[in-house]
Order: C-alpha cells, then sequence, then structure tokens
C-alpha cells in the first residue's frame, strides 16, 4: 500500500470514527440532560434519597425506563457515553476490514479482545460504600457544570483527563468523598476523549493509526496494573510518578519555542505500520511529519497504562510525553491522539465504578455534559493555536500533576 493510498483510507477512516464518536456524544449528552431536567423539575428532586436510589444493573435500568425514572435515564446515558470507545473500537475493526487493511484489523482485534479481558477478569474487590454526603443544591449543580467546562477545555487542548481538575475539585471545593469524586473523573475522561476525539479525527488531526497500535501497549498495561494494585503500597509509587514526571517536563523547557520536529525519518516499524501522517494547521498549511524511536514509545505506553492501573489516574501526561518527546509527533498531534485513546483505557474501568455506586448520577451528569461542552471548545480553540502554544500550556499543568503525586505520595494530596 503506497502513501497515497494510505492517505486516502485515512480520509475514509477519519470520517466513520468520527461519526460514531460524534453520535455516541450527541445520543448519551441529550439522554444525561433529559433525564436530568426531569430529575430537577420533579419535587423533592435533590433530596438524598432520591439522588442516592439509582440503578446498579441491567435489570434494576431496564425496570427504572420502563417507569421512565429520571435516575434510570440518566444511568442510561452516562452508560452510553462510557460505550462509545468501545463501540469506536469495534467499529474500527470494520472499517479496516472494508480497507482490507489486515494489519490493522489484527491490531484494533487485540486491543478489544485485551478490553474483553479487562471487563470479564478485572474486578474492583470489596468496596466501602462512602458517607452519606446531601446531594448538591441547584446553585452547586450550575457551579459544578460551570467548573467541569474548564476542566474539559484544558483537557482537550493538552490532551488529558478533565479529572486532574475534577477530583480537587469535587473533593476540596464541594466535599464529596474521594469515591464520588474519582467516578465522576472516569466519566470526565471518558466525555473528553469522546467530545474532543470526534472534532479531532473530522479535522484529520488525530493520527489514528498510532493511536490504535499504542492502544495494545496501554491497554496491556492498564489490566496488569489493576490486577497488582492490591499486591503493592501505592505510596511509593505515587512519589516516584511525580518525580519521573518533573524530570521529563525538563527537556520541554528547552523545546518551548519549537514549532516542529525537524529532520525526522521514518523508523522500520513507522514504515512498516505505516505511521506518518498529515494534518491541516491554519498557520502552516498542510503538514506532513514522519514517526521515530517506535518501539521506545510503544514501551513508555506500557508503563502509562500500568500506572493508570495501579494508582487509578489518568495517564494522558505520560501519552502526550511518550508521543512528543520520544516518537516526535507535532505537539498537536501528540494531544488530540492521547485524546483519541484515554477513552479506551477509561471505559475499561468504568463498569468497575459503576457497579459498585461510586458513579453518582446527580454528580456525575452535569459532570458530563460541562466537559463535553468544555472539549468541543477546546477542540476549536486548539485548530487555531500554534504547536508551541499548546507545549506552553501543557508544560505547567504537567509540573502540578507531578507535584500532586508526590503530596499524595507523602500524605498531604488533595
Amino acid at each position: 500500500m503506497n502513501r497515497s493510498d494510505v492517505r486516502q483510507d485515512d480520509h475514509m477512516m477519519s470520517s466513520i470514527i468520527g461519526w460514531v464518536l460524534q453520535g455516541g456524544v450527541i445520543i448519551s449528552s441529550a439522554l444525561v440532560l433529559i433525564g436530568f431536567l426531569l430529575l430537577i423539575s420533579s419535587p423533592g428532586a435533590l433530596s438524598g434519597s432520591r439522588t442516592d436510589i439509582f440503578p446498579h444493573s441491567l435489570s434494576e435500568l431496564w425496570t427504572g425506563l420502563q417507569g421512565f425514572h429520571p435516575q434510570s435515564i440518566i444511568v442510561l446515558g452516562l452508560l452510553l457515553l462510557i460505550a462509545t470507545p468501545v463501540v469506536r473500537v469495534i467499529v474500527s475493526i470494520l472499517a479496516f476490514a472494508l480497507e482490507h487493511d489486515l494489519r490493522y484489523v489484527i491490531i484494533t482485534c487485540m486491543v478489544f479482545a485485551i478490553l474483553l479481558v479487562s471487563f470479564i477478569f478485572v474486578t474492583g474487590g470489596p468496596s466501602t460504600p462512602p458517607p452519606a454526603t446531601p446531594a448538591p443544591s441547584v446553585i452547586g449543580i450550575a457551579l459544578i457544570f460551570a467548573s467541569s467546562i474548564i476542566a474539559g477545555l484544558l483537557g482537550a487542548l493538552v490532551g488529558l483527563g478533565g479529572g486532574v481538575l475534577i477530583v480537587p475539585l469535587l473533593t476540596l471545593a464541594f466535599g464529596f468523598p474521594i469515591e464520588y469524586a474519582i467516578g465522576a473523573s472516569i466519566i470526565s475522561v471518558i466525555a473528553t476523549s469522546s467530545g474532543a476525539a470526534a472534532a479531532y479525527v473530522h479535522d484529520r488531526m488525530t493520527n489514528m493509526r498510532v493511536g490504535m497500535f499504542l492502544e495494545i501497549a496501554t491497554t496491556v498495561g492498564a489490566v496488569c496494573g489493576a490486577f497488582i494494585a492490591g499486591l503493592i503500597n501505592p505510596t511509593l509509587l505515587y512519589i516516584v510518578f511525580g518525580i519521573v514526571l518533573l524530570i521529563s517536563a525538563a527537556p520541554l523547557v528547552f523545546k518551548l519555542a519549537e514549532e516542529l520536529p525537524q529532520g525526522i525519518k521514518n523508523d522500520h516499524w513507522a514504515n512498516l505500520l505505516s505511521l506518518n501522517g498529515s494534518y491541516p494547521d491554519q498557520h502552516l498549511g498542510e503538514v506532513s511529519y514522519e514517526v521515530t524511536h517506535t518501539p521506545y514509545g510503544f514501551g513508555m505506553m506500557y508503563v502509562a497504562g500500568l500506572i493508570s492501573g495501579l494508582l487509578g489516574i489518568g495517564s494522558g501526561s505520560f501519552k502526550v510525553l511518550a508521543m512528543d518527546t520520544l516518537m516526535r509527533l507535532p505537539m498537536k498531534v501528540s494531544t488530540t491522539t492521547s485524546n483519541f485513546m484515554i477513552g479506551v483505557t477509561a471505559a475499561a474501568s468504568a463498569g468497575i465504578y459503576f457497579s459498585r455506586g461510586d458513579i453518582r448520577p446527580v454528580i456525575a451528569a452535569p459532570v458530563a455534559l460541562g466537559i463535553l461542552v468544555g472539549a468541543l471548545v477546546g477542540a476549536k480553540v486548539l485548530a487555531r493555536l500554534q504547536n508551541k502554544t499548546v507545549r506552553m500550556i501543557f508544560l505547567p499543568i504537567l509540573v502540578i500533576i507531578a507535584l500532586e503525586m508526590v503530596l499524595r505520595g507523602f500524605g498531604v494530596a488533595l
């Protein structure tokens, strides 16, 4: 397959995947919004007894939907949002099959198989119910929604899940238990990924072949991390992770003024897997780029997934670093491809959080809607920014994440 054929196939893939992501976002957000409006408009809507009663199983969900219960409608919307990255993987298999691209049919089937393993064999373990907390007021919900817009915008710009802001926001500003904050964070990562990726894929800024290939490493790492999470004290891991991120941030300081990597040539694996690509840039026109150090980037993606599974955090920062500093993709491509990938990793663990009640709809619903709005706005903003501007936004956020991880390791985390 020559380079022009690959580019034409990528345009077709962009259209198919873009419509799948966009459709999932529209349907899920519409259901969440309808259910939420029905909930808050009914008498006693935000009383603790009402907001704590929501379906935890498919049978309960079906019964609630038959009675047109607002809680069940919200949960259906959240489940469809969680399912969107998984559906994207399934549709990608079909799309590559239609293009007779056997390599990527196999690669994407491997990603789907790993997801199935995570769904079937990885469990969340016993969980003690979080302490009872009052439901947020209407003003509180509005503040959560507005704050989530900002989180989604930043997450879309720099390729991270909105959880880096959502968790401290919900625990410190609103006083919710950490379990509910983490459950909402998982939803925010999927919402950021699906909402922003829908726009980025249509605009051809995402390198889907790089994303599909690297998802093998990150999903395997996430499954391994989930299996061994109960065997290792995470305190030291938080500190190590934070220090590694701080060290990794150092080279970015010397590349702040870099707009595009120079003198990069495809390595053997990049040629074999057709990882090079191009994207339209408002400042530079059509930008073509090549990929190097593919095995090292693949290895770092495994580490990113492992950390995510071990610590229960998003690893978008590691994904962006791997693609920007090791594989030498343009910064815009690194952040958009990271956005494309992070939803799949988060979806693998979202079912665990849902089944044990850590995803509280009255909190997750405004977070999901706000994140989606912010992600879509962020996608529009990114198209107008230069690569060096994106790097200047990413660097301080990376340092904040690193310091937060170190503080958490010393027991003074947010």
